[in-house]
């Protein structure tokens, strides 16, 4: 009579062994509360393994089969801690579209509906699928007959193609680009070495210290709206924001002038209902008028019809070397530091802005900026400053 008769059977293969590191990572899963269920079940079948218990308590314990926590733990020893925890890659059902097929239908989606005789100038999902469904056998892919959204969706992600959208951009059409990118920031650069002579954080002297800068452009169209009833205000316990009738009425436009003094942070500006060549000089004048007579004012401008005007160049050749003008390139605004001031007032005193009258909006700009003007911020030019080739 065999004296094992009743014994449990005796393991043959390894024991599991962790690292510290291991050991805590698994202790951790094991009493998550967020992890997948089958990857905290993996866990605690490693670990109970580890103390000793058996597959078959291990499986009642879990609720699982003895073949379950048997493939568990021979992955851990095979492959890993994470190949226990995780499932081993499958083989999945066999490809039913052919790499040809797939380039067939990237290729469509890179065309024009237009191009192919539809009255669409962009592709939708339904109709290149439709499009991909009718073509697909004369062009030899019978295998795309069934296509689907979602298939679609699929293909056009893998090739990072998103046809049913516009990227706009500006065409580089100025020749003399770089070297006006180039004379914008030399001025930023000299601006920057100017303010920090007066400042006392740099010794020397230069011959612009008898120089401002202003960095200029328009601001057209603002819209003075007014609501068509009275907003109603935040209340506790019932709307948190303010409420206003989606109805407005429109009592007009004007055009604002600004310029900012690089040195000082302080902004120059006027209010109008146009911006012509008249309100350029207007605002020209103004600047005359509020700079000491023996210093030069330079502005950092666009070409915009106004600033090169018979009338304007008729007005400077009256205030001979008073004014400098250097001109940003063609598409190239982004480079004139007084757009991010405008975005910002864009941003948030004009968001959500309404009057009762274009008086009122005047008035309000012309408060915005004197609450600017009471705290001046220079604004620096710092992008690929030292990167960029300067003359």
């Amino acid at each position: 009579m065999c004296c094992n008769r009743g014994m449990p059977f005796q393991r043959k293969r390894k024991p599991l062994q962790f690292s510290d590191a291991e050991r805590l990572r698994l202790e951790s899963l094991r009493s998550s509360r967020t992890e997948q269920k089958r990857r905290t079940v993996r866990a605690a079948i490693l670990l109970e393994s580890l103390g000793g218990d058996s597959d078959e308590l291990i499986a009642r314990r879990h609720h699982v089969s003895r073949a379950t926590v048997v493939l568990c733990i021979r992955k851990c020893l095979e492959f890993g801690v994470d190949a226990a925890l995780n499932d081993l890659p499958r083989p999945g059902k066999p490809r039913q579209v052919s790499d040809d097929a797939l380039a067939w239908v990237l290729n469509l989606a890179c065309q024009k509906p237009k191009d192919l005789g539809y009255s669409y100038e962009l592709w939708t999902y339904d109709l290149l699928t439709r499009h991909a469904r009718e073509r697909c056998a004369e062009a030899g892919f019978a295998s795309l007959r069934k296509l689907s959204h979602s298939k679609l969706h699929k293909i056009l992600h893998q090739g990072e193609i998103r046809p049913h959208k516009v990227r706009y951009y500006v065409k580089q059409r100025d020749p003399a680009f770089e070297s006006k990118v180039a004379n914008v920031l030399h001025v930023y650069k000299e601006v920057e070495l100017i303010n920090k002579i007066r400042s006392g954080q740099l010794a020397g002297e230069v011959r612009e210290l008898g120089m401002e800068t202003i960095s200029y452009d328009e601001n057209p169209g603002i819209q003075a709206l007014a609501v068509t009833t009275p907003d109603r205000p935040p209340v506790v316990g019932k709307h948190a924001s303010h409420l206003r009738d989606y109805e407005y009425v429109r009592l007009g436009t004007v055009s604002l002038l600004a310029g900012l003094d690089l040195h000082s942070g302080a902004i120059i500006e006027t209010v109008s209902d146009t911006h012509t060549s008249a309100d350029f000089i207007g605002f020209l004048q103004k600047l005359d008028s509020t700079y000491p007579q023996q210093q030069t004012i330079r502005l950092a401008l666009d070409n915009h019809s106004a600033h090169i005007s018979k009338e304007t160049r008729g007005y400077l050749e009256t205030a001979e070397r008073r004014f400098e003008f250097v001109f940003t390139p063609k598409h190239g605004s982004w480079l004139n530091l007084i757009e991010t001031q405008f975005s910002k007032m864009t941003r948030t005193m004009l968001r959500g802005i309404r009057v009762t009258s274009k008086e009122e909006l005047v008035e309000r700009i012309h408060r915005y900026y004197d609450e600017i003007n009471s705290h001046p911020v220079v604004f620096r030019w710092k992008y690929k400053m030292d990167e960029t080739f300067i003359v």
